[in-house]
């Protein structure tokens, strides 16, 4: 019942967003202009008075980063010491890929390489310098700050809720700053604010977003572009998102992620192999050196000596754009990376997506920059220039099977956008579940939908710029709250850390806390205990253990708390009030017997006789991996003092 409970909606967020959103949407419905104007006018006194502080934040963002993943904290595990990732790498990787970029790519992998080369902000026009500089900058609002961005609010969601077992929302962010408050009004104000800016980000990029698809259909079958072709798309892309997120994320999610994956790999070694091959792994060489080297000047560089609007269109709009679908991408990559350590997240979020990110601009961007340089393609720079949604089918016109390439390319896009839809969707209920999702169907039909909603009522009025605007305005307010949420981060880690210190040494071996003869102690090793040979031991030996140890702390004032289930868990709970309880749990683990006690057997059908039970040692940070199954009733509570004290010394550390 408890856990049917906790599935539920959490009302005060759910029907506090929907409203908000309602009321945000009605005003930019009725009154468009005056929206746009209002949002406008916010953004713009962002941007003059406010731009250095989004520099400052995002390289603060990507050195914390960069430092979590490659000091002592890398170590620790985003969930128990003995927890498995939940995806292999692969799937892993296809998952940050769509959810996290993909759309972008399609978009801009052409269009802003060719925007900069046309438009530098110091370099004169067409010229080598201009396309250099053009390959840089794109590089700088693609690479690992964008992702670092992701990163960090990923890494502080997965850490306390799969370590600590917080809600995976965005209020456990806040946990080490306002502590048990974060299930008050100022949680639920933090998860409103998150639902509000994922559906108005999801809404407003599928509204952009149908441009690109009607752009691909009018080439490839000539149906005209038109604001009601691109309702009924954003339906039919709704349609499959509502398909997709009803199927649950490792069927709907990752199928599509991982099939999007593919299709963006053939493509880009199809530009690769047919474009000038040999000039754009030289100039992926290159322009990562020179992203490289100069990463230090660019992340701090606001023009203060130029005076120029340009990094105000340009990189403090990516930052804030970045910022604002942090909440939305964080959690969802926060989802899917359980059981990794914080290094390998950092390898796997920051450097794998961004290097593919990078790879695909360069092959996309140089190959358009070539084009418009020597082969005279000034078609290409025209369309770019009047219209970016075309840029990629018009870039895709002079390669061989032109037709071929623009109907994958859009099903590529139609595709990405349904997986941002429907991991947007997936995140909202979970926001408005308690972090949970294994929620109603309804619950996911409706803000799958809601999204299509919304984005086709703004496209009719004219209202997506107002509310592209909004939310990028809105990341202000966020940002703040990150970089306070960071710090508690560090905090916090740096307790996991003084934890694991006082538990090294922490395996105590049979031989060392019993007194039996050693041909005992060798039957314990070579054994392999049935189920009934575990629960009697926990019955007989860990049960005894556990009441004898809490009536000896209890007579000294302190509060013990056992308790057992039906699946062989055992917990002893030390409570320490508003320190840190401690936590003694035994797990009986079944395994499978080792292949040279069954050499003739079928390992595709495991039976009971096959298998063996370990009594595992798991503490409040996750199992220790030794077995005590098979120790004396001493040996047990002498394992228990052992890691009690070794609490105690970790909670004095602490103070």
């Amino acid at each position: 019942m408890e856990s049917s409970e906790k599935a539920r909606l959490n009302p005060p967020v759910f029907y506090s967003a929907a409203g908000l959103i309602f009321i945000i949407l009605f005003f930019t419905a009725v009154f468009p202009d005056t929206a746009n104007s209002v949002f406008q006018t916010a953004q713009a006194a962002i941007i003059q008075n406010g731009s250095w502080f989004y520099v400052l934040a995002v390289a603060i963002i990507l050195l914390t980063v960069i430092f979590l993943g490659f000091s002592r904290y890398g170590t620790i595990k985003l969930g128990p010491d003995h927890a498995a990732p939940d995806y292999g790498k692969l799937t892993w990787f296809s998952m940050l890929f769509s959810a996290g970029m993909g759309i972008g790519l399609m978009f801009f992998g052409v269009a802003e390489p060719v925007m900069h080369y046309l438009a530098p902000p110091v370099a004169e026009v067409g010229t080598t310098e201009a396309a250099r500089e053009a390959m840089k900058i794109t590089f700088f609002h693609w690479g690992l700050h964008a992702w670092a961005i992701y990163a960090i609010v990923a890494l502080i969601l997965a850490f306390f809720a799969y370590r600590h077992g917080l809600p995976l929302t965005l209020r456990s962010a806040l946990y080490p700053l306002i502590g048990q408050r974060i299930y008050g009004p100022i949680g639920h104000a933090v998860d409103v604010f998150a639902v509000i800016g994922t559906v108005f980000g999801v809404a407003t990029s599928l509204g952009y977003g149908v441009a690109q698809i009607n752009s691909g259909l009018g080439y490839l079958f000539d149906i005209p572009v038109s604001t009601m072709v691109q309702v009924m798309l954003i339906v039919g892309v709704t349609l499959l998102a509502i398909i997709s997120v009803t199927t649950g994320l490792d069927k709907g999610i990752r199928r599509l992620s991982e099939l999007n994956m593919g299709l963006a790999v053939l493509l880009l070694l199809f530009v690769l192999l047919m474009g000038p091959t040999v000039f754009l792994l030289q100039a992926f060489v290159q322009n990562t050196g020179a992203y490289v080297s100069e990463i230090v000047s660019n992340t701090f560089n606001l023009f203060a000596y130029e005076k120029t609007d340009w990094i105000g269109g340009w990189t403090v709009f990516y930052w804030g754009w970045w910022l604002s679908w942090a909440p939305f991408v964080g959690l969802f990559i926060a989802r899917v990376s359980r059981g990794r350590t914080i290094r390998e997240f950092v390898a796997g979020v920051l450097l794998v997506p961004a290097g593919f990110t990078l790879m695909w601009m360069t092959f996309f961007g140089n190959s358009a920059i070539d084009m418009i340089m020597n082969e005279g393609a000034d078609r290409l720079a025209d369309m770019v220039q009047n219209d970016v949604s075309v840029a990629l089918f018009a870039f895709l016109e002079r390669f061989p099977f032109s037709s071929f390439l623009s109907g994958l390319a859009t099903v590529m896009v139609i595709v990405f956008f349904v997986t941002s839809s429907d991991s947007g969707s997936m995140v909202v209920d979970m926001l408005c579940s308690s972090g949970r999702d294994d929620t109603p169907v309804w619950q996911r039909i409706f803000w799958a939908s809601g999204e299509g909603v919304v984005a086709i009522v703004l496209l009719l009025v004219g209202g997506l710029g107002a509310l592209q605007t909004m939310t990028i305005a809105s990341a202000l307010p966020f940002t703040i709250v990150l970089m306070v949420a960071t710090w508690g981060l560090i905090r916090a880690l740096r307790v996991d850390v003084h934890k694991k210190d006082a538990l090294q040494n922490n395996y105590l071996t049979a031989s060392a806390v019993s007194n039996r003869n050693w041909k005992d102690r060798l039957h314990n090793i070579i054994d392999f205990p049935t189920k009934q040979v575990g629960q009697r031991f926990l019955k007989q030996v860990v049960a005894p253990a556990f009441k004898e140890v809490s009536e000896e702390m209890e007579s000294s004032g302190l509060t013990v708390e056992i308790s057992q289930d039906d699946d062989g868990q055992m917990a002893f709970r030390v409570v320490h009030g508003d320190e840190i309880d401690f936590v003694y749990q035994v797990f009986l683990t079944s395994h499978i017997q080792p292949a040279f006690i069954h050499a003739d057997a079928d390992t595709t059908d495991i039976d009971e006789e096959k298998k063996y039970y370990r009594a595992e040692v798991h503490l409040r940070e996750g199992g220790q991996d030794y077995d005590i199954l098979g120790w004396s009733r001493d040996a047990v509570i002498g394992d228990i003092i052992d890691h009690y004290h070794k609490h105690m010394h970790f909670l004095h550390v602490l103070r």
